[in-house]
C-alpha cells in the first residue's frame, strides 16, 4: 500500500591506496543521484486526471472571492490545476463553496509553509474528474453561527448525479457542523443519480461537532463519512477518524464500497454502520438492499467518549444488514484488551465472500495500520499542524474528547501569510509536482 517511495543513489568510485607512495586514481566521482517518483492513487475514480491536462491557475492571496483567490480558481472553466503561491489561512466566511465546473486538480502542496487551511466554510464538489490533496479544511461553526441560520459546513460531493471520479487524499478536515467529509446521492433515484466512483484517501477525518449550531438539535451529529443511498463504488482507505461520534464511515441503502486500512479513534457508538433507515424510504415503491461492503485490515481504539466497543452495526436488524470483514482488530482504551466487532444490540451478518473489491489493491495487515496511518496520513505530513499533532498524540495516550466547537481545542489557527512564486513547469505538469508532494510526505 506504500505509495511514496525515495530512492537515494549515491555512485562513488573507490580508490585503493596500496602504499604511502603509490596512490591510484580515478575521475573525480559524479556528483549523487536523487530519484523522486509518487505512486499512484488507489480506488474508485482515481483513473481521472483531473485537471492535468490543462491549464495552471495560481492563487496568489488568501482572499476569498475576487482575482487571484481560491474561490476564484474554482470558479473557472476547463481543465485546470489550481497551485498556491501563497500559504496561511482562507477565511470563508460561512461560504459553502460549490465546484460545477469539471476535470480540477487542487494542488494544496504546492503552498509554501504551513500550507493551506480553510475556516469558517465547505466545499461541495457537483462535478466529475476533481482530485483534491493537502489542504486543512478546518470548518468549525464560525464562532458567531446561530442554530438555523443554515450553516453547516462539509467536505462532500453533491448529491445531483454529477459527482464521480472524485479523488479527496492526504486531507485533514475537522469541525464540520453536518459531516466532515461525504459523499451524497438522490434517495430511490438509482446509482446514475447518485455519487459514484469516489475515493477518500489518507485523510485525518476528526471532531465533528456534537450539537454544535447544526438544525437537527435533537440528536448528537458528530458524524465522519456518510455515504448516502445508492452511492457507489466508494473506496474509503487509510484515513485516520478520530472524536466523530458515529459514520466512520456509514454506508446508506443500495450503495458498495472498501473500507480499507483505516485508523478509528474514540468514536462514541459504533465505528462503522451499515443500514437503510426505513422510514426515508417508506414513500417510495423500491425496498432498499444491504450495502455491499468489504471491510478489511482496519484498526479501532476505544477513547475516553466510546459508548458501545464494536466495530460495526446497524440499529435496524429488520434490514438484514451484512457486510464481509477480514483481519479488523478493535482493543479497549489500553491498547491492549481485545473489544468485539460485533454488538449482539446492533447486529449485522458476515458475509463469507467479498462482495465488492477493488482489484489491485495491496492490504496491510490491520496490526500495522496505526503506525502507517499516523505517520503518512493527513495533510502535508512532513509539518503537520499543531490539531493534527495533537490528535496523534490523544490517540497514543488515549485522551481528547468529541467537542461541541472549536473553540474547545484552541479556536481556529492563525498563521502570518507566507509567499513563493512558483517556476514554470518543465516537462509534464505531474513531473513538476512531484518535488513539492515529496517534501510534504517525506520526514
Amino acid at each position: 500500500m506504500k505509495r511514496v517511495t525515495a530512492i537515494l543513489a549515491i555512485l562513488l568510485f573507490a580508490f585503493a591506496v596500496f602504499a604511502q607512495s603509490i596512490v591510484e586514481t580515478t575521475a573525480p566521482a559524479p556528483e549523487p543521484e536523487v530519484v523522486m517518483t509518487v505512486d499512484p492513487l488507489v480506488g474508485w475514480g482515481t483513473e481521472t486526471r483531473g485537471g492535468l491536462d490543462g491549464r495552471i491557475i495560481r492563487v496568489t492571496n488568501l482572499n476569498s472571492s475576487g482575482p487571484g483567490s481560491f474561490a476564484e480558481a474554482i470558479k473557472a472553466e476547463g481543465p485546470r490545476t489550481v497551485v498556491f503561491e501563497v500559504g496561511g489561512v482562507i477565511d470563508l466566511d460561512k461560504q459553502q463553496i460549490k465546484i460545477n465546473n469539471p476535470y480540477l486538480t487542487i494542488a494544496g502542496q504546492t503552498a509554501p509553509s504551513p500550507g493551506i487551511t480553510i475556516i469558517r466554510g465547505g466545499l461541495t464538489i457537483n462535478t466529475h474528474d476533481v482530485v483534491i490533496q493537502h489542504v486543512f479544511f478546518r470548518m468549525g461553526d464560525a464562532d458567531d453561527a446561530k442554530i438555523g441560520d443554515k450553516y453547516e459546513p462539509e467536505i462532500s460531493t453533491g448529491g445531483n448525479g454529477n459527482a464521480y471520479n472524485v479523488v479527496v487524499d492526504h486531507c485533514s478536515v475537522a469541525w464540520g457542523v453536518d459531516e466532515n467529509l461525504s459523499v451524497s446521492g438522490k434517495r430511490g433515484a438509482g446509482p446514475e443519480n447518485a455519487s459514484r466512483n469516489i475515493t477518500f484517501s489518507n485523510n485525518f477525518i476528526s471532531e465533528c461537532l456534537a450539537w454544535s449550531v447544526h438544525s437537527k438539535q435533537t440528536m448528537n451529529h458528530s458524524m465522519g463519512t456518510l455515504v448516502m443511498d445508492d452511492c457507489t463504488d466508494v473506496a474509503i482507505i487509510g484515513n485516520f477518524y478520530a472524536h466523530n461520534y458515529e459514520r466512520n464511515p456509514w454506508f446508506k441503502g443500495n450503495s458498495s464500497g472498501i473500507v480499507v486500512n483505516n485508523l478509528i479513534y474514540d468514536p462514541g457508538a459504533w465505528a462503522i454502520r451499515l443500514s437503510w433507515i426505513p422510514k426515508e424510504w417508506k414513500d417510495l415503491e423500491e425496498r432498499p438492499s444491504s450495502p455491499k461492503i468489504s471491510i478489511v485490515g482496519n484498526y479501532e481504539k476505544e477513547g475516553p467518549c466510546t459508548e458501545v466497543v464494536a466495530m460495526i452495526g446497524s440499529n435496524y436488524p429488520e434490514n438484514d444488514e451484512h457486510g464481509y470483514m477480514e483481519d479488523n482488530i478493535i482493543v479497549k482504551i489500553d491498547g491492549v484488551t481485545p473489544g468485539n466487532l460485533t454488538h449482539e444490540s446492533i447486529p449485522v451478518g458476515i458475509d463469507a465472500e467479498k462482495p465488492i473489491w477493488y482489484e489491485g489493491l495491496n492490504v496491510l495487515p490491520a496490526s500495522e495500520v496505526p503506525e502507517y496511518v499516523l505517520w503518512y496520513a493527513g495533510a502535508r505530513p512532513a509539518e503537520r499542524d499543531a490539531i493534527d499533532l495533537r490528535l496523534i498524540e490523544e490517540y497514543r495516550n488515549g485522551t481528547g474528547k468529541i467537542i461541541n466547537s472549536q473553540r474547545e481545542v484552541g479556536g481556529y489557527p492563525s498563521y502570518e501569510p507566507t509567499y513563493r512564486e512558483l517556476p514554470e513547469p518543465t516537462g509534464s505538469i505531474e513531473e513538476w509536482l512531484i518535488p513539492y508532494t515529496y517534501e510534504v510526505m517525506v520526514h
